[in-house]
């Protein structure tokens, strides 16, 4: 406990001593593209707090993205994770059929997502319903393939027993499979949040609103220090929506972890 005490501070402190160096860093090369961070935090204001409460939160304002980026992110990753995981079980659970449909599932996750949005674009037109699309494509492999890999990890033993007992399809699914593919299918999600939000600013750069948005309008206008900001902004929203992740995973994990810890 001390140990981890002292862990969690010295993360607290590395904080300011990066700003700081940052900071030094940024005031001596004086490089008009790396302005210093306390410009960037009164650029960051004026974007995000400016004005009344009360228009805060309307989406010409900085804050105001932030929902409809965050619901396109999480609609996707949602998306995403359903079909991902149930198609992942389906073909972890039918080997032959994985076989015929392995070529075809290679060749979707080797193509690029913003190398697709023109045929998003022209199918949805621009909008959340393009973004969601973007970013469901890009971000269902690792949960589909890390859900199959599950799926095809059931101990035998486990499924016998299963049969012996003369569990129902759905039981077995339910009460085997299912929690013995939940570790790698936790694995797949967490690693599609981190993509979901790269894709995120991807699509919404061909929108009129969403951090992504704002981001290409301060590159347009030469605004670095909002630039900067935004960049901020989406590096704090990853880590936010990783700890939360974390946070979810161990809650429904408990029984995985204290499996580890017996062996």
């Amino acid at each position: 406990m001390i140990r981890k005490f002292f862990a969690g501070l010295l993360r607290l402190w590395l904080v300011p001593v990066v700003l700081a160096v940052w900071e030094v860093a940024t005031r001596a090369m004086e490089h008009p593209f790396f302005p210093p961070p306390s410009q960037i935090v009164v650029r960051m204001r004026d974007l995000w707090f400016s004005g009344s409460p009360s228009t805060l939160w309307m989406n010409d304002t900085a804050l105001g993205n932030i929902p409809n980026s965050l619901g396109r992110l999480l609609a996707g990753w949602a998306v995403s994770g359903v079909v991902g995981v149930v198609v992942g079980i389906w073909l972890g659970r039918s080997p032959m059929f994985f076989r015929f449909v392995d070529p075809l599932i290679q060749f979707g996750r080797a193509l690029p997502p913003p190398a697709l949005l023109p045929l998003f674009m022209a199918l949805f037109s621009i909008g959340t319903r393009m973004q969601v699309a973007t970013i469901t494509f890009g971000i269902i492999w690792p949960v589909l393939f890390n859900a199959a890999e599950g799926a095809r990890g059931v101990d035998p033993l486990h499924l016998e027993t299963a049969r012996v007992f003369r569990f129902s399809r759905a039981r077995r699914f339910f009460t085997v499979i299912l929690p013995s593919a939940t570790p790698k299918i936790f694995a797949g999600l967490r690693l599609s949040l981190s993509l979901a939000l790269i894709l995120m600013v991807i699509s919404e750069l061909f929108s009129t609103d969403g951090i992504g948005s704002m981001l290409r309008d301060a590159q347009r206008s030469f605004d670095l220090r909002g630039v900067w900001g935004a960049v901020i902004l989406l590096g704090t929203l990853g880590y936010l929506l990783n700890q939360v992740f974390l946070v979810v995973e161990r809650k429904a994990l408990t029984w995985h972890y204290s499996a580890k810890k017996l062996v």
